[in-house]
């Protein structure tokens, strides 16, 4: 008896939801998921860089990994919760940028790989064992920071030959941050200038101190490495441009948006550079297998626009010898 076309359509779907799956109908792979714990400011720098770095390699966000971000927005304090939260999240590895952020992560949890970038010796502050073996569950970038604070009073001396006093903000809590306050006193102390220090233990305490500042008061503002301070990089130039008050920087991006002038490493370069460590823990590489990298180009950059507004005038030497000049 011939199908009338009601029952072949009830036997072709019936047909349809019985069929077995095929290899096109698995469900999809999971999707690796990479926690970041940052302070803001200039360190979302640094994540771009990762990012480019894991297109260099092949991966795509969204697509072969996501990013958990997590902003401490200059609350230090929130790191170690923060870190905890991810790794109860089950996060594959956490990306974590500065020393005072990294060793409270890692003091927060007790499995999860962390890649990093940092500033100080990962071996003088414990996060590693060794440059080349790393020996547990951390391992990344290292880039020079800490050691040139005598080097950027230098440049800022020859930049401003009558330099007198200059100003520096810092937390008392961050034990990263006093090692940098002790050298830039030692440093500044060499060349005869007086390092007025401002403990802060907050953003809103930075905020307020900065407001404090007279016109006239210092001849300078010197940027000493400490992540709560470096997270209102923008802020700190905005109020020093209106104080009319030259800046020296450790990072290249804070010159293009108005700082005077900055000698370090690039934090793009150095997030790029982490993503080699990245790609090798989501494919199954042990970070105690992989060797702690170091950023070696150190470029001083110049802003004129912004030495002009302030009435200066940058010597030839150190204009013959800066890397980038903003025009």
């Amino acid at each position: 008896m011939r199908l009338t076309r009601i029952g072949l359509a009830v036997i072709l779907a019936l047909g349809i939801v019985s069929a077995p799956r095929g290899a096109d109908s698995q469900p999809p792979a999971k999707v690796p998921r990479i926690g970041v714990v940052l302070q803001g400011g200039s360190y979302y720098e640094m994540l771009d860089g990762l990012r480019a770095g894991l297109r260099d390699l092949g991966l795509e966000e969204g697509k072969h990994f996501t990013l958990e971000i997590r902003d401490l927005k200059g609350d230090l304090k929130a790191a170690a919760q923060v870190a905890r939260g991810l790794e109860r999240e089950k996060v594959d590895l956490i990306y974590s940028t500065a020393t005072s952020v990294t060793l409270r992560v890692k003091q927060a949890t007790t499995e999860i790989p962390i890649v990093f970038g940092v500033g100080s010796d990962p071996v003088a502050v414990g996060l590693v064992e060794s440059f080349a073996k790393p020996g547990g569950r951390l391992t990344g970038v290292h880039f020079l920071s800490r050691d040139l604070i005598a080097k950027r009073f230098e440049i800022l001396k020859e930049m401003l030959p009558e330099l007198r006093r200059v100003v520096t903000f810092h937390d008392p809590a961050n034990p990263s941050a006093q090692g940098n306050a002790k050298l830039a006193r030692d440093a500044a102390r060499q060349l005869g200038i007086e390092l007025v220090e401002r403990p802060v233990r907050s953003i809103k305490e930075l905020q307020e101190g900065l407001k404090a500042l007279r016109v006239g008061e210092v001849d300078a503002y010197f940027h000493m490495p400490d992540a709560m301070v470096a997270s209102q990089g923008q802020l700190i130039v905005d109020v020093a441009r209106a104080k009319r008050l030259p800046t020296m920087f450790s990072e290249a991006a804070i010159v293009a948006k108005g700082a005077l002038v900055s000698y370090g490493v690039s934090y793009y370069a150095t997030g790029r550079l982490s993503a080699k460590h990245v790609q090798r823990i989501l494919a199954g590489r042990s970070p105690k297998e992989l060797p702690v990298e170091s950023v070696d180009r150190l470029d001083l950059v110049l802003n004129l626009r912004t030495a002009r507004e302030l009435g200066l005038t940058i010597p030839r030497e150190i204009l013959l010898r800066a890397d980038r000049v903003i025009e």
